[in-house]
């Protein structure tokens, strides 16, 4: 048993029961898994690698390696990869419980690092994001980091660390993890700008950081958890209580249910038109919002699309006036026009607005039909009950259409 432990190996988790001993081994087995993935060609995936390594010598944390912002496709990859790679990205570092480590270049522009950029919009006040400094090592000679470490330059709540990692070279050498701390450490400590501040700097230092800050973690949010699990347990408990004389056949509880079914179906789309659902959705507009927006945006940009001819509506006007005064003369210096004379012509000007009201209704109303049916996907386990529900429902709708547009 000791042996065991102190052996180090890793699995993967679409390799179930296989222990990998030889990390190069490893190294590979993520490049077959990526390539079975993604494709041979640059191709890119959301679905995650799992890999879990146990050693003495490590400290128990999960990492999630994200890929960088591609700006131009090669090989296999979309046009849109960039905004791809970052929708990806965004469903990572948006989950409060994560701690989000900025990784950026030392020899690039730390106001250009796309990683602090979108650490920025999802934490803003720096509550989970780490600042990591990679390549200090090619820095140009008689420059260095110092600002940013210090967290002068850009400063970040939980400040940065620097870090030295194995070059391609180091890789190809096989030179060994042992050796490329070492050498971190006596880079840091042999480096003018760096040597004051080593003990904050290196790898096995930010081990240190993210593993306090994860004991942090769970020591703030263990009571919440605990209350929390309490709560379910008791809730539970009564629901056994309740169901312990249980009739399934019995007509009032058939009927109770389904009346609650109903009523949370009506709450939920309540909540999806007036924008107070549980669940937010990041990827496009939808409900109330997308109505509000095809009455404030579609509409108005229907009305500016109308041709108007402004030398036929003021011969309009002038047939109009003159047919109303008949044989009677018509004065030029009259300053209004005859009320039958405007409202012929405002009459005539209404009717353009029917097209775009018309469109306007029908995209309302296609939205609305759209929200009924992501309503009643909870209703999913009875098929006839959320058959009939969207029926009944999509058919009120549309009969409201009718008449909309009957008064348009």
């Amino acid at each position: 048993l000791l042996l065991i432990f102190l052996t180090e190996y890793a699995e993967f988790l679409h390799c179930k029961g296989k222990k990998f001993t030889d990390f190069d081994e490893v190294r590979q087995e993520i490049e077959v898994e990526t390539d079975r993935v993604t494709g041979m060609n640059k191709g890119i995936s959301s679905v995650p690698i799992n890999l879990r390594i146990y050693s003495p010598h490590v400290l128990s944390l999960t990492l999630i390696d994200l890929p960088g912002i591609t700006k131009v496709p090669v090989g296999d990859q979309p046009p849109d990869i960039e905004q791809q790679i970052r929708d990806m990205i965004m469903q990572f570092i948006s989950r409060e419980n994560c701690l989000i480590l900025a990784v950026t270049p030392a020899n690039t522009d730390l106001a250009n690092s796309d990683a602090l950029k979108l650490a920025k919009e999802v934490d803003p006040q720096g509550l989970r994001t780490i600042g990591v400094i990679t390549k200090l090592d090619l820095m140009d000679e008689g420059t260095d980091a110092r600002e940013v470490l210090e967290n002068k330059l850009l400063p970040l709540r939980r400040g940065y660390i620097g870090v030295v990692n194995r070059s391609q070279k180091d890789i190809d050498g096989k030179k060994d993890i042992k050796a490329a701390l070492l050498a971190e450490r006596k880079f840091f400590l042999s480096h003018p700008s760096y040597r004051h501040m080593a003990d904050r700097m290196g790898t096995p230092y930010l081990q240190k950081v993210l593993n306090q800050q994860l004991t942090n973690h769970i020591r703030d949010t263990l009571p919440a958890f605990r209350s929390k699990l309490q709560s379910q347990l008791l809730s539970i408990e009564h629901e056994v209580e309740v169901y312990k004389n249980f009739r399934p056949e019995d007509p009032t509880r058939k009927t109770k249910a389904l009346l609650q079914m109903v009523q949370q179906f009506s709450v939920d789309f309540e909540k999806r038109i007036e924008g107070s659902g549980d669940q937010v959705d990041t990827l496009e507009l939808s409900g109330g919002a997308k109505i509000n927006r095809i009455f404030h945006e579609r509409f108005p940009f229907e009305l500016v699309k109308m041709e108007f001819n402004e030398k036929e509506l003021r011969r309009e006007i002038s047939y109009a006036i003159k047919n109303i005064h008949g044989i009677r003369q018509v004065l030029p210096t009259g300053l209004f026009t005859p009320d039958m004379a405007f409202e012929a012509i405002v009459k005539k000007q209404i009717v353009k607005l029917k097209g775009p009201c018309l469109k306007s209704v029908d995209l309302v109303m296609q939205e609305l039909i759209n929200t009924v049916k992501k309503c009643t996907k909870k209703l999913a386990t009875y098929p006839r009950l959320c058959e009939e529900t969207e029926r009944i429902v999509a058919g009120y709708i549309r009969e409201r259409e009718e008449k909309t547009k009957d008064q348009v």
